[in-house]
């Protein structure tokens, strides 16, 4: 995500939290077509990278968050006013931080 702009990125472990995944990417995005540029870089990587499973997308730009599902990884990407208001890094709080990245 971080090439393509996002900000305030977040890498939690959930394996110990929850069953449906194990990690969980979220980043901001402070406009709608960077949040459409980041999504389609996460999945054409995941395509590079050869994942099996390469995407399960919901959301839209205009809607201020996309999930994009890659099976083992999760990756969100909000804009800043639907981060501050869904909060999930206080909600998965019991989640371990793997990374943060400005």
């Amino acid at each position: 995500m971080g090439d393509k702009q996002a900000t305030n990125l977040i890498v939690l472990d959930m394996r110990r939290v929850s069953v449906i995944t194990e990690y969980f990417v979220i980043g901001t995005a402070d406009s709608p077509r960077q949040m459409r540029a980041v999504a389609n870089a996460l999945k054409e990587a995941a395509r590079e990278e050869g994942a099996e499973r390469v995407t399960i997308t919901d959301g839209e730009p205009s809607s201020g968050w996309i999930l994009i599902d890659f099976g083992d990884v999760m990756a969100h990407v909000f804009d800043p006013e639907r981060r501050a208001f869904y909060q999930l890094e206080a909600l998965w709080h019991e989640a371990p931080l793997v990374a943060r990245m400005a």
